[in-house]
């Protein structure tokens, strides 16, 4: 932090005193308000420089320079102005140039620019403290050094211009751009090294830098800049790339961060400066005050945590903004602790010297310049006290905290606070409010066993530091590579939100440059996912199950009509065969509820069988998915599992794959739900009165039994509802948006199939075994296919409709299908859903391609889709299936509730699972007048597929 830019006021003090607990946010605020720039500080006159210092300082009374009167600062200059536009202009036209150099050339300028500043180390430093009157020429030497060579070797390989990371396989290009002419600011505490540190950045990224120096710094700035500068031009750089403020003052610092020629603000300085650079209308990057406490613990290494922050301290004077500026020291090694520190060179003021200090390190209720970067000498001979010669250290040992102790604040010098906590949690109390009352965001330390995880935690979890260093010295651990070679080097230490700044890392390249990401489009990974297993053929039965040799406990979910006539019979005594011990349960209802899937779980949790077999139509399979995972995954949440997705990859909700407790088998005694080979399962809330389709991948069943001797008796209702239901899955998956050629195939053979056998299975019933079996395969293959293509909008309202008014779920799709048909046959949707693979609209085409391949007839696709739309209607009349919803419901009463429920029936189709991969992606309003339209009258005649929403 600079040493012009503290505080003018202080609020109402905090006192912490052992035995009393501090609280995570103090009374006086939780975090000191920001500092304000003032008009004396920015004026006062620089320190004095040091004479030959005696062994020990002699005098009695504080002798402290006062600070200079509030003087106006007058406005900045016309010429002064017309100079700086005239040096942005150059600096802009530098960075357009400098920004077509390539990776190679860039790096070779980074080279000789480092190189050069590394070589001037030992001169700048010296001008340095010459000028500034502040700090060790030999720390600062280090500084240079670590700001050439470190950053140099850190960001060496770095990526900064052009492409800098590609995927081809996943078409992501990230391109790195400059962001333009970079205005620096420069503190008076380290004018040489930040200076560096800022042109080796901007150098590397391709950007131009304007420096403004510190007034009182003008002179080392400039010159380490002119050295990088120098090296750069020599080197093939612009000449203009980097430039500075030749004559600085806080008006020309403001008119440079306000141009509109700077595109971002690389700010250091104290909180005034940074809020000045946030306030000026660019993006700026800034450091947060310091006021990092070290606490040490009852497990540290004491020797080397007190040498530690004694190493750290005494470094250029303590002016890093890292420096510990108080050590919180935990009582049972309170006196160990400090006996160390004396052991090492500190001293401990006693209470007439701490009055003396407090008067020295304030004037006016602010910092006092003149103690900034001071050694103990003249700190001993400013405060007018006398220190025993050798000393490095000043400790104040302290109770209270905030405005009313000024040993509790950042001090720039090597001064410490020291306060004795009772406990560790109180110790940790003490360091938050510290950092909260003068340093949010910047750095902390703790001093502890590095085995100590309890101790690490709750402190790293209480303090807000964007750093927090682990028996590390605060001055070298945060800049960075130093003590941790992950940390990123940086003589720019963000602060995050808590510090009021934009960053909450050490600033690096990546901060300077614009990252633009190329996106290709690409279809990514799909699927095709069914059972491990499928049986099929007329007595594949017996065979199917003999593969569950070796299992004991077999539980057979099935209905009580099923059970009734025998079929959990005809699987009972294969597994008697195969010694696997059954227990059946057939209280599965129609639309399978929450209820009775309870109900079976809970003597699933019982019986504890290592298989589930499910035998019946879609209820019985879809209730025992359930019940699987239920058995499997207790902890599930049925909400969770019937949340919506838009991808089944990317669903919020994860079930992990079942199979570790039981096998799934599904055996399918109907012909239309495909459950057997699916991952949906459809089941209602009937406290909600909801029907849910869910669907995850983890409830595909781990064997299908597709055995057509099964379904020879069906009923001829459920025979073509059924069919009908098979149809729908087939023709909705073959133009859904997630079809693919290994989907279509499996739909188009389904469509076949169901339109050649599904009237003679009607018609002929058990008579026709072939008809049977090829509209049993059909269900099966059409499973396949939507279980990976999916379904569409019918089957969204298909769903409410059957909920709302219990209509059998194919029926429902019977009455809907062929409306949705001629919505989605549109060229021009008004919107499509969203899915790499689907590049355009395409439905009626694949509509009119299914009506060439069922060789129906038409000239265009508009004709053959129309051609297909008839088909299907000649289907429906063909098995019996009423035209229209009317039909179905006949009865007047319900036809009122129905019309007075289409709103809601629309709005909760539209948030059907479904519904995503319909290829046109409706409005609410659209299905509504579906729901409209498919209740009033038939379909046909049709003679064009123009849709239109009337309400």
């Amino acid at each position: 932090m600079s040493a012009n830019l503290l505080s003018c006021k202080r609020g109402a003090a905090q006192a912490v005193k052992p035995g009393t607990t501090v609280p995570m946010a103090p009374r006086f605020g939780g975090r000191r308000a920001p500092r304000i720039v003032c008009e004396a500080a920015a004026a006062s006159p620089a320190p004095v420089a040091p004479k030959a210092e005696p062994a020990v300082a002699a005098a009695t009374a504080p002798s402290v320079t006062p600070a200079a009167p509030v003087k106006e600062r007058p406005p900045v200059a016309d010429d002064q102005l017309a100079l700086l536009k005239a040096q942005l202009k150059r600096a802009q036209e530098a960075q357009l140039k400098y920004a077509t150099y390539s990776q190679a050339q860039v790096d070779e300028i980074f080279r000789r620019a480092a190189e050069a500043a590394n070589a001037a180390r030992i001169p700048l430093a010296k001008m340095a403290v010459e000028e500034t009157r502040m700090g060790v020429v030999e720390d600062k030497v280090v500084k240079n050094h670590f700001a050439s060579e470190f950053i140099y070797n850190k960001y060496k390989h770095t990526k900064t211009c052009g492409i800098i990371e590609e995927d081809e396989a996943g078409g992501i290009q990230k391109v790195a751009e400059p962001v333009g002419v970079i205005a620096g600011i420069v503190p008076t505490t380290n004018p040489t090294s930040t200076a560096i540190f800022k042109a080796l950045l901007a150098l590397k990224t391709r950007n131009a830098l304007v420096l403004c120096p510190h007034p009182r710094a003008a002179k080392s700035t400039i010159a380490a800049a002119k050295i990088v500068r120098d090296a750069a031009v020599a080197a093939g750089a612009p000449t203009d790339i980097i430039s500075w403020v030749e004559t600085p003052s806080l008006p020309v610092s403001q008119a440079l961060m306000q141009a509109p020629e700077v595109s971002l603000i690389l700010a250091t300085g104290g909180p005034a400066m940074v809020r000045a650079a946030y306030s000026s209308g660019h993006p700026s990057l800034g450091v947060g005050a310091g006021n990092t406490p070290a606490l040490i613990d009852e497990t540290a290494d004491i020797k080397m945590a007190v040498s530690s922050i004694m190493l750290s301290k005494t470094f250029d004077n303590g002016v890093i903004c890292a420096s510990e500026q108080s050590v919180v020291v935990v009582g049972k090694v309170y006196d160990e602790v400090r006996a160390e520190f004396i052991r090492r060179g500190a001293y401990f003021l006693n209470e007439e010297e701490k009055a003396k200090v407090r008067a020295g390190v304030l004037i006016d209720g602010r910092l006092n310049p003149n103690i900034v970067g001071q050694s103990i000498p003249k700190l001993a001979e400013l405060f007018g006290i006398k220190v025993p010669q050798g000393t490095r250290v000043l400790i104040g040992e302290v109770e209270a905290l905030g405005d009313s102790e000024p040993l509790s604040q950042e001090k720039l010098c090597p001064i410490l606070a020291m306060y004795k906590a009772p406990s560790y949690e109180h110790a940790v109390h003490i360091a938050h409010s510290l950092i909260m009352y003068g340093g949010a965001g910047h750095t902390s330390v703790l001093y502890t066993n590095p085995l100590n995880k309890a101790h690490i935690e709750l402190f790293e979890s209480t303090v807000k530091t964007v750093r927090i260093l682990i028996n590390t010295p605060a001055s070298q651990g945060a800049i960075g590579d130093l003590y941790n070679f992950h940390l990123d080097p940086s003589l720019t230490l963000g602060c995050g939100t808590w510090g009021s700044t934009s960053v909450s890392s050490n600033v690096g390249p990546q901060h300077l440059i614009n990252i633009k990401t190329v996106t290709s489009r690409r279809e990514n990974m799909l699927w095709f996912r069914v059972p491990p297993k499928i049986y099929f053929k007329g007595g594949c039965l017996e065979v199917a199950l003999r593969d569950l040799v070796g299992k004991k406990r077999a539980f057979i979910v099935t209905d009580k009509p099923l059970f009734d006539l025998g079929f959990a019979d005809k699987v009972t005594r294969i597994l008697d065969t195969i010694n696997v011990h059954h227990q059946v349960f057939y209280h599965v209802t129609p639309d399978p509820t929450l209820a009775c899937i309870n109900a079976g779980l809970s003597e699933i949790l019982e019986f504890k069988p290592d298989v589930i077999i499910a035998m019946g139509g879609g209820s019985p399979m879809d209730a025992a998915k359930i019940m699987w995972l239920m058995y499997e995954c207790p902890e599930t949440r049925f909400d969770g599992l019937a949340m919506r997705f838009m991808d089944i990859r990317k669903r919020v909700y994860e079930v992990p794959e079942l199979g570790k407790k039981a096998t799934m088998v599904c055996i399918p005694t109907t012909s239309g739900t495909g459950s057997e080979v699916t991952p949906f399962s459809v089941v209602t809330d009937e406290r909600l009165g909801a029907k849910y389709p869910l669907a995850d991948y983890a409830l595909t069943p781990n064997m299908a039994i597709v055995d057509p001797q099964l379904v020879l008796n069906i009923p001829k209702k459920l025979t073509a509802w059924g069919g009908i239901d098979a149809l729908t899955h087939a023709l909705e998956s073959y133009v859904s948006i997630c079809a693919t050629e290994y989907t279509r195939g499996l739909s188009r053979e389904a469509i076949q199939l169901l339109f050649k056998y599904l009237p003679r299975a009607y018609s002929n019933g058990p008579n026709d075994y072939e008809a049977r079996e090829k509209v049993h395969y059909a269900a099966t293959i059409a499973g396949m296919a939507f279980a990976n293509a999916f379904l569409g909008i019918c089957h969204s309202m298909a769903h409410k409709l059957g909920a709302a008014f219990h209509v059998p779920h194919g029926l429902a799709n019977a009455a809907l299908i062929s409306h949705v048909i001629r919505y989605n046959a549109t060229d021009m949707p008004a919107k499509q859903a969203a899915f790499p693979q689907y590049q355009y609209p395409n439905a009626k085409h694949h509509y009119a391609e299914l009506a060439t391949m069922l060789n129906l007839g038409g000239a265009t696709d508009d004709e053959k889709v129309i051609k297909l739309i008839e088909a299907v209607e000649d289907l429906k009349k063909k098995v019996d299936i009423p035209a229209t919803i009317k039909e179905i419901l006949n009865d007047p009463a319900k036809d009122e509730e129905y019309h007075q429920r289409l709103d809601l029936l629309a709005e909760d189709a539209f948030d059907d699972q479904c519904t995503g991969a319909n290829p046109r992606y409706p409005l609410i309003a659209d299905l509504k007048q579906i729901l409209v339209d498919a209740h009033q009258a038939p379909i046909l005649p049709i003679k064009s597929l123009e849709f239109y929403s009337k309400v």
